[in-house]
Formats: C-alpha cells, structure tokens, sequence
C-alpha cells in the first residue's frame, strides 16, 4: 500500500513539473525581453514577471505584466527608431490571452476559452521572443546605442 502512494506522489511531482517547465520558459523570456530594453524605458523591473508564479494572484498580476511590457516595447522601439508594426507591441494579443484564460472558469464555455486562451498564450510568447530578437538584432547592428 505504501508503495501505491510513494507512485502516486511521484507522478504528481513529475507532472508538477512537467507543466511548470513551459510557464518557467515564458517567464525567462518575458524577463530576458526586459532586460533588453534600457532602464530609463522600462515600466516594471525585469525580475516582477516571477510574480505570474503566484497561484490566483498571478492571473491578475499578468495583466499588469502584459501592459507593462507592451509600453516598455513602445518606449524602446521610440526611442530606437525601430517600427514594430504596432502602438503597443504584443497588447493585443497579450490582453487577449489574459482575458480568455479569466473566462475560462465559466461553466461549459470555460473548456473553449481555456483552449482559445492556451493558443493566444503561445502566439503572444512567440511574438515577445521576436521582440526580444528584434532589439538584439539593432543593438549587434548598432552597437553605440
């Protein structure tokens, strides 16, 4: 019997952190994408993007990520010259993912939000990775600014 329990326990564990490696992944690069933008351009400090971690919290908390990143993007590709092809790069479907991951709680909907809302999350991961390739790419062709 205990053996039953010390397995159990273990495929909660690997489970655990199977499905927390991709959450720890996004959050590097959130991070690693604030950190490209200079300081005097930056709405929230690098490291506060941990903060998504917070059970219930995080939920409420990404919103201000998203918004906070979006208007760190805006001020840094201002000031870069660089066009990003949108006023506040990544809000959009930042917003979008939050508010289909709230939605998610709604009886019967909730499976479809909660789908919709996993595939706006990639989207908006992929495209603050390209965010943070785009400013490394200026700053290795521009190495004075």
């Amino acid at each position: 019997m205990a053996y039953l329990g010390a397995s159990f326990v273990m495929i909660f564990l690997i489970s655990l952190g199977v499905s927390l490696l991709p959450l720890i992944f996004y959050i590097l690069t959130l991070q690693g994408t604030l950190q490209e933008v200079k300081p005097e351009n930056r709405r929230m400090d690098p490291g506060l993007v941990w903060l998504t971690i917070i059970p219930l919290f995080g939920i409420i908390w990404q919103f201000i990520v998203v918004g906070n990143i979006a208007d760190s993007l805006k001020a840094e590709f201002a000031q870069r010259n660089i066009n990003a092809g949108e006023d506040r790069p990544g809000y959009s479907i930042g917003l979008t993912f939050c508010i289909l991951i709230c939605c998610s709680i709604i009886p019967f909907l909730g499976i479809l939000t909660a789908v919709a809302g996993f595939v706006c999350w990639i989207i908006y991961w992929v495209k603050i990775a390209d965010y943070r390739s785009m400013l490394r790419q200026h700053k290795a062709a521009n190495p004075q600014v």
